[in-house]
C-alpha cells in the first residue's frame, strides 16, 4: 500500500514539473512573437513563433494572447497568394477575435471596443473574399458549361460538315452553265455547283467538256457507248450504238471536240465516212441528195469527175467521197482504205491531204474547224490555214461557288463562306458558334 502511494505521489510530481517545464517553454515562444510583432512589425517570424508556443499548451486563456494571435494571423493573411489561404488565415485570426470576448466581460473598456472593431473588419474582410471567391466559381461553373457548349456545337458541326462532303477523287471546273465534270473511283460524272450529282460516275472512263456539251465515253480509246449531255438544257442520252451508222464499225474511233452548234464529228472504224452528229436534236446529220451535191461541185470545179457510186475525180485521181464536215470541207478515202486520205476544201479547190499531216478534221463553227495535225491539235479556217485556238464560250463560270478540297477523296463547295450540299447550307465555324451559343 506504501509502494503505490508512493508511486502515485510520484506520477503526480512529474506531471506537475512537466506541466511546469512545458508553460515556462510557451511563454518563451510567445514573448519572442511579441516582441517580433510589436516590436519589429515581422508577422510572418512571428507566426512561426507563435505556432511553436502552441505545440506546449493545450488552450490559451490570456486575453493579451488570444489579441495577439488574432493580429498575427490577420496580418499573415495578407502574406498569401490564394484567396482560399487568405480565408483561412482570417478564420484562425476570428477565431482567436471571438475567444477575447470570452475571457472579457466588460465591455466598456477602449480596448474591448478596440477588439470589436477588429473583429468586425475581420469578418468584412472574410465577407469580401467568401463574396469575391463565390463569384469566381460561378464564373468558373457558367465558362465550363459555355466551353461545354462551345465544344458540342463544334462537335455538331463538325458532323454537319462532314455530311455536306462529297465523296470523289476530282471536281473539275464549272462551265457557264453551273455544272463540271467530276471523277470518282477511275470514272466521270457530272456535277453542279450545288453539289448535286447530275449523271452518276458509274461507267465513264474518260471524258471531254468543250462550249456546253459533255462527252462521256466508256474507253479513253475507241469508245463504243458515249454519253452525250447539254449542259444548256440539262439533258442527257446515249448516242445511237455506231453500228447503226455502218454496220460493219465496233468503236466511234477518233472523236474531235463538240462545237457550240452541237455538232460532233467521229471517225469511227471500218468506214468511208466521219459520222456528224448534231446533239441539239439527237440526229445524224447526212447528205440527203449525194449526186446532186457532186454535180454542183463539178458545176463549181471543186471536182473534176463524179460517178453514181459516189466517187470523185480531183487532179487525177479518184477518191471515195466521205461527206461533208461543214463549212465546205468534205472528207476523201481511197478505196482500200478506211483511213481518211484528206480533205477538200470548196473554198479553195484544194486539198488538205494527209501527206501535209491532216489527220481529222472536226465540225465547223463560228469560221473555224478543229484540226488533228502529225498528232497535235490545232485549229483551221474554211481554207485549211492555222488560225488562234477557238475559245470556248462556256468556259467561263460566273457563280459564286468555290470547290475545297479538304483530303485525299473529300471535298466541299462553298458558296459566300457557306458550305452548301444541294439544298443544305452551314455557315463557316466562327458564326455557327455565334449563333447557337446563346441560345
Amino acid at each position: 500500500m506504501i509502494k503505490l502511494l508512493l508511486i502515485f505521489f510520484c506520477f503526480i510530481s512529474f506531471t506537475l514539473t512537466n506541466a511546469q517545464s512545458n508553460a515556462d517553454i510557451a511563454n518563451v515562444y510567445l514573448k519572442r512573437a511579441k516582441e517580433a510583432a510589436e516590436t519589429n512589425a515581422n508577422y510572418k517570424e512571428a507566426l512561426d513563433q507563435f505556432e511553436k508556443g502552441l505545440k506546449f499548451v493545450d488552450s490559451i486563456s490570456d486575453k493579451n494572447i488570444v489579441t495577439l494571435a488574432s493580429l498575427i494571423y490577420y496580418e499573415n493573411y495578407q502574406l498569401q497568394t490564394d484567396d482560399k489561404e487568405k480565408i483561412e488565415f482570417l478564420k484562425k485570426s476570428e477565431t482567436y477575435s471571438r475567444k477575447y470576448f470570452v475571457l472579457e466581460q466588460d465591455n466598456t473598456t477602449e480596448e474591448y471596443i478596440k477588439n470589436l472593431e477588429n473583429l468586425i473588419l475581420i469578418q468584412e474582410t472574410i465577407e469580401e473574399l467568401e463574396t469575391k471567391l463565390k463569384k469566381e466559381e460561378e464564373d468558373r461553373i457558367r465558362k465550363e458549361k459555355e466551353y461545354k457548349k462551345i465544344d458540342s456545337l463544334k462537335s455538331l458541326w463538325s458532323k454537319k460538315s462532314e455530311s455536306l462532303s462529297i465523296r470523289v477523287d476530282s471536281i473539275y471546273g464549272f462551265n457557264t452553265n453551273k455544272l463540271a465534270l467530276y471523277k470518282k473511283d477511275g470514272n466521270f460524272g457530272v456535277i453542279d455547283d450545288r453539289g448535286r450529282i447530275i449523271v452518276e460516275a458509274t461507267d465513264y472512263k474518260d471524258a471531254i467538256s468543250s462550249e456546253g456539251f459533255i462527252l462521256l465515253k466508256n474507253k479513253k480509246e475507241q469508245p463504243n457507248k458515249i454519253y452525250g449531255f447539254n449542259t444548256n438544257n440539262k439533258k442527257g442520252f446515249i448516242l445511237p450504238s455506231v453500228n447503226k451508222f455502218n454496220s460493219l464499225a465496233t468503236h466511234y474511233g477518233q472523236l474531235m471536240l463538240p462545237r457550240g452548234n452541237g455538232r460532233l464529228v467521229m471517225y469511227p472504224d471500218n468506214s468511208f465516212e466521219p459520222m456528224v452528229y448534231d446533239l441539239n436534236v439527237k440526229k445524224r446529220i447526212k447528205i440527203t441528195n449525194k449526186l446532186e451535191l457532186l454535180k454542183s461541185l463539178k458545176k463549181e470545179d471543186v471536182i473534176d469527175r463524179y460517178n453514181k457510186d459516189g466517187e470523185v475525180k480531183i487532179n487525177k485521181e479518184w477518191y471515195q467521197f466521205g461527206g461533208h464536215l461543214g463549212g465546205g470541207i468534205y472528207s476523201l478515202y481511197f478505196e482500200n482504205s478506211y483511213k481518211v486520205h484528206s480533205f477538200l476544201s470548196a473554198t479553195t479547190k484544194k486539198i488538205l491531204s494527209a501527206d501535209a499531216g491532216f489527220e481529222y478534221i472536226g465540225a465547223y463553227y463560228k469560221d473555224n474547224f478543229q484540226a488533228i495535225k502529225k498528232g497535235k491539235v490545232i485549229w483551221i479556217n474554211q481554207e485549211g490555214a492555222e488560225v488562234s485556238d477557238a475559245k470556248d464560250a462556256y468556259k467561263k463560270y460566273l457563280g459564286a461557288s468555290k470547290v475545297v478540297k479538304l483530303a485525299m477523296g473529300k471535298y466541299q463547295i462553298t458558296r459566300n463562306n457557306v458550305i452548301v450540299l444541294g439544298d443544305l447550307e452551314l455557315e463557316k465555324l466562327s458564326e455557327f458558334l455565334l449563333k447557337y451559343k446563346k441560345n
